[in-house]
């Protein structure tokens, strides 16, 4: 059975224009999602973070995004207008944040801010929004969605928050799920518990996943297949299980350089920029 693409881009870039003049920041991505698991991985700088915010049309000057196709469904988004645009994320499309402290508004409880994104997206009578938002909250894993609906962010742990954002991302059932370092201001054990929970939710709803990261050796995990971004770039992609098997430098550098008990008072491996011009092109 073939899957059905939800995600289509072809030649995406991203634009800054200064006075200077201007700078491509992210330079023709091309690649598509389904109903998988995909990760697009990179470092810090290499355009990830501003790749999903121009797949949803995020971005504002002076940064500017144009692709040859840019589809969801089927539908062209490069000419949606910003009502179509809001219509489409929160239901079409879902967008999770690296930092819920910084995601969540701090005046308003837990509860009013599920409430307010299924009011933008459904008719439903205020009843059925609260038992909405009540199996949601359980479906991610928070106990006690009574005393979590009345409370503030700032009451809440790093991980309960980020339940919080999967819970608001997920309420109206879109059908991919842009993560954007999800688990980055989490501790280790706590990291594994929300990704796994992510994991879990989207199988089971049979949607799609983009994850954004640096850790390649993390995605691997979670994922199926896995985008190399490098300056820009999409300089490598392969399945998951093949990750260790790659012979692109960048890659290699990548897998190779995660910290451990093993790799403790040893020089970690650096990637020769200059020097290995095959990370500047798709192997």
């Amino acid at each position: 059975m073939t899957q059905r693409t939800l995600l289509s881009v072809r030649n995406l870039s991203i634009r800054l224009s200064r006075p200077a003049g201007e700078r491509v920041i992210v330079d023709r991505l091309s690649f598509a999602v389904g109903a998988e698991r995909v990760a697009l991985v990179g470092e810090s700088g290499s355009g990830k973070s501003l790749t999903a915010r121009g797949l949803l049309g995020l971005l504002r000057s002076p940064l500017s995004v144009s692709a040859e196709r840019l589809e969801f469904e089927g539908r062209d988004l490069r000419a949606a207008t910003p009502s179509q645009w809001a219509a489409l994320r929160g239901s079409g499309i879902a967008l999770i944040l690296q930092d819920p402290r910084h995601a969540l508004n701090p005046v308003l409880r837990i509860g009013r801010q599920i409430d307010e994104v299924l009011r933008i997206h459904q008719r439903l009578s205020s009843g059925e929004r609260r038992d909405r938002t009540a199996e949601m909250m359980l479906a991610v894993g928070l106990r006690d969605p009574l005393r979590i609906a009345r409370a503030f962010p700032h009451e809440l742990s790093g991980g309960m928050g980020q339940r919080v954002m999967l819970a608001m991302m997920l309420v109206n059932g879109p059908r991919l799920l842009v993560a954007d370092e999800p688990t980055s201001s989490l501790d280790a054990a706590l990291r594994d518990q929300v990704l796994d929970l992510m994991v879990s939710l989207v199988e089971q709803r049979r949607m799609g996943l983009l994850l954004i990261s640096h850790d390649l050796q993390q995605v691997a995990q979670y994922c199926e297949r896995v985008l190399v971004m490098y300056r820009g770039r999409l300089v490598d992609e392969r399945r998951a299980v093949d990750l260790a098997a790659s012979d692109h430098p960048y890659t290699k550098t990548l897998w190779s350089c995660r910290p451990s008990g093993r790799t403790y008072g040893t020089q970690l491996p650096v990637l020769v920029r200059e020097a290995d011009e095959r990370a500047e092109t798709l192997s």
